[in-house]
């Protein structure tokens, strides 16, 4: 006497299912990664009331960073490498944020470090974010470029994705500029967690 196999129907539901649970995943993961932050409104004009010293014989480049995001870690990289193919490096400042309230030392974590270590790069605390609202910067990797005149020339992110370093639209802009003066995008999409959103305690 033959005996239908039952399991076979289960098995293959049961894989379906994972499978469906598997893809639903990876596209949150995707849209997660591939979402952009808040664009800064970046004044058009260097800031008259920033307490940061514009260059005037080369570019001045700000970037703002929260220093608990880890999608900034992949912003460094790609400054390192801006830097790095710049013929001459802009006076480049990295602003990490200390919302008011918070302990001493609280922003000082491996992304500072990592800032730090950058040749020529003036890292600084940015309290309460009062240079990022100067700004116009809600997002952080939020980089910004100003050339000699203090005219913006770039604003965006420098970063194709969440936390992801390579090839991208925002370092080949900057690298264009600070090499040629010129770039075919002057504003790209920055990603990163929100500038502002962070409210745990001390």
């Amino acid at each position: 006497m033959a005996f239908k196999n039952t399991r076979t129907p289960w098995a293959c539901l049961a894989a379906t299912l994972w499978l469906g649970c598997a893809g639903t995943g990876l596209y949150f993961l995707w849209a997660y990664d591939n979402a952009s932050g808040v664009a800064a409104r970046a004044p058009q004009e260097w800031p008259r009331h920033t307490t940061l010293v514009r260059a005037s014989d080369r570019p001045t480049l700000v970037l703002l960073a929260h220093p608990q995001c880890d999608c900034t870690r992949a912003t460094l990289d790609e400054l390192a490498e801006v830097l790095a193919r710049a013929p001459r490096p802009p006076k480049t400042y990295v602003l990490f944020l200390r919302p008011a309230g918070f302990a001493a030392g609280w922003e000082q974590t491996p992304l500072w470090r990592t800032a730090k270590s950058l040749p020529d790069v003036t890292v600084l605390r940015d309290d309460d974010g009062a240079e990022a609202r100067r700004f116009g910067a809600e997002t952080s990797g939020q980089t910004l470029l100003y050339d000699e005149r203090g005219a913006l020339a770039f604003s965006g992110g420098v970063t194709g994705s969440r936390g992801h370093a390579g090839d991208n639209a925002g370092r080949a802009s900057l690298v264009a500029l600070l090499t040629r003066g010129q770039a075919d995008r002057r504003d790209t999409s920055v990603f990163g967690c929100p500038l502002f959103a962070h409210r745990s305690g001390s």
